[in-house]
């Protein structure tokens, strides 16, 4: 299927690795132009660099810290000056839920999460109205649907609660704004949790991983690139039918029935 994304432009956070890199694979591929933001700015660039060769789009690295305004600001006005504008952002900067995110860390997680979603739709969101058209696809999760951290569930429940304002806000100037719940997702830094909570519960990363599939009905964890299949879908202009709601890449959660 031709998702129509040649001679887009898009700006995904958290795009140095996982899900994030994933995603930025997916719509270069695509025929995109990307801009991967993160952090640190040797992996970002790296991987801006290898992503240019293997798909032959525009790819570039940014550095920011999107829980502040200042570079938020700076990071979207290069984005603009080196892509020639943003028509799609995906917001996925935040950091791993590694288990329960303690209570304390709250505010932290809000301000990178919550507000820095909105900080980077905010920077970006006015141009895509006046062009008329543009995508935004924000990275949430399943603790959102879950008890068992109460900081974990909050973020996430916000994102999705900031995703149905933004879309009714700026749904009439052609702007569809998503919210994705990916579940557990195979990323390096998940196989990394795996093997540290597999040690301490004395058994080994492949008998907890299986643990773990046994409660997704496709009986395995999804695979990063398999989430940035959703995410490209949603980023395309035939996802217009979609917009508001909450589009969950999890390889479906056994048990509870959502409608």
């Amino acid at each position: 299927m031709d998702l129509r994304l040649a001679g887009r432009r898009a700006v995904v956070t958290g795009g140095s690795r996982g899900i994030g890199l994933a995603v930025g694979h997916a719509l270069a591929a695509e025929g995109a132009a990307v801009a991967l933001v993160a952090r640190n700015a040797r992996n970002v660039e790296e991987q801006a660099a290898r992503l240019a060769k293997e798909t032959g789009a525009q790819v570039i690295g940014l550095t920011t810290d999107t829980g502040d305004d200042a570079s938020v600001a700076a990071m979207a006005q290069a984005a603009v000056r080196e892509l020639g504008g943003v028509d799609i952002l995906v917001n996925n900067a935040a950091a791993t839920n590694r288990g329960a995110i303690p209570d304390d860390d709250l505010e932290a997680e809000i301000n990178i999460k919550v507000r820095g979603y909105l900080r980077c739709v905010r920077a970006f969101a006015p141009a895509m109205a006046e062009r008329g058209w543009g995508r935004i696809i924000n990275i949430a999760g399943l603790a959102a649907r879950q008890s068992g951290s109460i900081a974990g569930s909050v973020r996430n429940v916000a994102v999705a609660a900031m995703t149905k304002n933004l879309a009714d806000e700026l749904g009439p100037s052609g702007i569809n704004v998503t919210v994705v719940h990916p579940g557990a997702t195979r990323t390096e830094t998940m196989v990394d949790i795996v093997g540290e909570l597999a040690a301490k519960s004395g058994t080994t990363g492949e008998e907890f991983e299986s643990r773990m599939a046994a409660s997704v009905s496709i009986g395995r964890l999804v695979q990063p690139e398999e989430v940035a299949a959703v995410v490209a879908f949603l980023a395309s202009p035939l996802s217009v039918a979609i917009n508001g709601d909450a589009v969950i890449a999890s390889g479906g959660a056994k048990g509870a029935i959502h409608y």
